[in-house]
């Protein structure tokens, strides 16, 4: 029997129709910018984001390195984010490694912070004991928040702030169509206002891999060199970037399925013994609960008595995510393994 695979939308395998799509794509050379498969895809992320020019890159955490790099200065310059925002949990240190950034941490609710809270983190002009608040980084939807999508009005309140500060303002779009089609709010509405922004592949839109970070055409220049300097400047690449073309036209919509996949999970969830989860919170596909001790055993049992793989993230805290690739009877089948998986549990003490 084939697992459920819940570990993350990152574990998507392209579609029969995807890979049929990448093995025809017209390919050239990227660096001489003569790959019109790769050049679409960055016009077309361009546009949808609401600005001039668009990079593909391999991955999203290279899009978030590169736009960190880009706005802030080696020597004391501060980025303001959420606490389990990706930079700070997912990228290995790297922006203080490669931007030389500290990183100013926000505690949010399910990720999202306030603007009143971005007032009062940021550094006061000539203060030479405090680093310089160069940054603010909003993550949409936000991950190990759960999932939550930020509501607009909250975004532009946050970006006043920062703008009014003359701060810079950066999006990480890993799940940003998520958000779009839970929020109903267009993709360019969540991101023009930002410096920079991206838009992410590899996860719910089920291609392989890559993502576009997006800016002002100066910035995207700008943006070559570390592409360059880094080792994320490609040749024929139109192969993974047709993938992308291709989720943009035919997996967007289907993000809706997730979310009501996820819903489904969640409320199951609540009904198991000893399981404690805030269905209400549950916005897109990511599902976060607690179990009622040893979550990386309760993920153990879960994986090799049912076949179905979800995250330990902390003592009790686990994390499952819905994608194309799980439909409506992986997640029963998930619930009834985490049934039996946390009866395991209670029968060992």
């Amino acid at each position: 029997m084939e697992p459920v695979n819940l570990f993350s939308d990152t574990q998507t395998l392209p579609t029969p129709a995807m890979r049929h799509a990448m093995a025809e794509a017209e390919v050239g050379d990227e660096q001489r910018f003569a790959d019109p498969t790769v050049n679409a895809l960055q016009d077309r992320v361009a546009e949808l984001l609401g600005h001039e020019a668009g990079l593909f890159l391999p991955s999203g955490t290279m899009c978030n390195a590169i736009a960190f790099r880009l706005h802030v200065r080696p020597g004391g310059d501060e980025v303001i984010l959420e606490s389990t925002s990706h930079p700070v949990v997912a990228e290995a240190g790297g922006p203080g490694a490669i931007s030389g950034a500290t990183l100013h941490m926000l505690e949010g609710d399910g990720g999202i912070f306030t603007a009143a809270q971005v007032e009062a983190a940021v550094q006061k002009p000539g203060d030479r004991y405090a680093p310089r608040s160069r940054l603010v980084s909003i993550e949409q939807t936000t991950n190990m928040g759960g999932g939550r999508v930020w509501p607009l009005d909250q975004i532009h309140a946050v970006l006043d702030v920062a703008d009014g500060h003359g701060l810079r303002t950066h999006l990480d779009g890993a799940r940003l169509m998520n958000a779009v089609v839970a929020s109903g709010v267009s993709a360019a509405d969540h991101a023009r206002r930002f410096d920079t922004a991206w838009l992410d592949f590899s996860k719910g839109l089920g291609a392989p891999v890559g993502g576009v970070l997006v800016a002002s055409r100066e910035l995207i220049e700008e943006a070559w060199r570390y592409k360059q300097m880094w080792g994320g400047a490609m040749r024929q690449a139109g192969i993974v970037a047709a993938g992308g073309l291709y989720a943009l036209e035919h997996h967007v919509e289907r993000l809706a399925d997730d979310h009501a996949n996820a819903r489904v999970l969640a409320e199951g969830l609540a009904e198991l013994p000893g399981v404690e989860i805030d269905t209400a919170r549950v916005e897109t596909n990511i599902v976060i609960f607690d179990v009622p001790a040893d979550a990386a055993g309760f993920c153990r049992r879960l994986e090799e008595e049912a076949g179905v793989l979800m995250g330990a993230f902390g003592a009790r805290r686990v994390r499952a995510v819905t994608h194309l690739d799980v439909d409506r009877a992986g997640v029963e089948r998930a619930l009834e393994g985490a049934r039996k998986a946390l009866q395991s549990a209670t029968a060992t003490v």
